[in-house]
């Protein structure tokens, strides 16, 4: 095993191998990640986390490259304007809908920590950016049940209704507003492309117990109601 103590051991300077070693170590930890993220479809995924590593590795090690060689720079300062530079980014990942939904925020926040785990890959605390990673990634990947199951035990849906009578919407939008726990109701153009058809697109508020078939099958009898699907 002495290659790979003379591996670890010539990461600590910071040359050509210590470069490529804090760089590929990125590669795959902040790509592990961002594979997650893809794999799930959000907006975020393999490419640009894994870009978001690098670009952290690279403004740290050329901190500490600048104080070793040339006497100068703070690469803790550096860090430091990484991590609140990261937000616009993160903004990008964020959807707002309607008036009170958000989407995109756990992306958001796994972009910022992906930066963190390249900022310390580039001072070359490996220790903490793998053990990092494997928390981020047993969040994203088997905490999102257990979050919709939580204290509340409520999830979302989002679904779309179509409508045949325009003159019965304000009957129908009261009817879904009272009856149903429906939130964020939105009124869009027919996906039919029918003349006088309205599009009605709204989040359903299930609890863990509630039979989300049964609850669109009672919003789909109401009247002038053609149909209700989930909205893709």
């Amino acid at each position: 095993m002495e290659w790979l103590n003379e591996i670890f051991t010539a990461s600590v300077r910071m040359n050509a191998v210590s470069v490529l070693i804090r760089l590929l170590v990125t590669c795959v930890l902040s790509g592990v990640i961002g594979f997650e993220r893809g794999f799930r479809g959000r907006a975020a995924g393999l490419r640009t986390h894994m870009l978001v590593g690098i670009g952290a590795c690279l403004t740290v090690m050329t901190g500490v490259f600048a104080q070793d060689k040339l006497g100068v720079g703070d690469p803790f300062r550096i860090a430091a304007q990484v991590m609140s530079g990261i937000g616009f980014l993160g903004a990008g990942t964020i959807l707002v809908r309607g008036k009170t939904l958000v989407t995109g925020l756990t992306t958001a926040a796994g972009l910022w920590t992906t930066a963190a785990i390249g900022i310390a890959v580039g001072v070359g605390f490996y220790e903490a950016a793998v053990i990092s990673t494997a928390i981020v990634i047993f969040t994203f990947a088997f905490l999102t049940t257990f979050e919709r199951s939580g204290r509340y035990g409520k999830y979302n849906v989002k679904i779309y209704i179509e409508c045949s009578d325009m003159k019965r919407l304000n009957a129908l939008m009261k009817e879904l507003s009272d009856g149903q726990h429906l939130c964020e109701i939105e009124i869009t153009h027919a996906r039919s492309g029918i003349v006088n058809h309205i599009g009605i697109e709204a989040t359903l508020i299930l609890n863990k117990k509630d039979d989300k078939e049964a609850e669109i099958e009672e919003i789909r009898t109401m009247e002038s109601v053609i149909c209700v699907i989930e909205s893709v």
